[in-house]
């Protein structure tokens, strides 16, 4: 069974920073695409950044210039370095993991993480 488990989220003032991981765990063998999503109290849950193993990135229009999303395949982990943080980048933050292979051959189509809560407050 792969999960996949946040860290980093908080509380932090506007035009603070904050970095999140996530570590995919299981007998894993590869991992396309990993991703964050988040979702604010009242709204749908939107993409803030994803990259496949291969290195590219897609960003949210709203992310841009801020936030860099980087990941570790030895480790099967990714991390989302937010930067410039705005009130309105409040919310639940969920790691995403996209067409995982395990060494037994077996395929995820996808798994999310619980989340973790990033409230950007003064």
């Amino acid at each position: 069974q792969v999960q996949l488990v946040e860290s980093g989220g908080g509380l932090v003032q506007p035009g603070g920073s904050l970095r999140l991981s996530c570590a995919a765990s299981g007998s894993i063998f590869s991992i396309y695409a990993m991703g964050w999503y988040r979702q604010a109290p009242g709204k749908q849950r939107e993409l803030v950044a994803a990259i496949t193993s291969g290195g590219s990135t897609n960003y949210a229009d709203s992310v841009k210039g801020r936030f860099t999303i980087s990941r570790d395949n030895a480790k099967s982990s990714v991390y989302l370095q937010m930067n410039s943080l705005k009130p309105e980048d409040t919310a639940v933050y969920y790691c995403n993991a996209r067409n995982i292979r395990d060494i037994g051959g077996y395929r995820y189509l996808e798994v999310w993480g619980q989340g973790t809560l990033v409230t950007v407050s003064s």
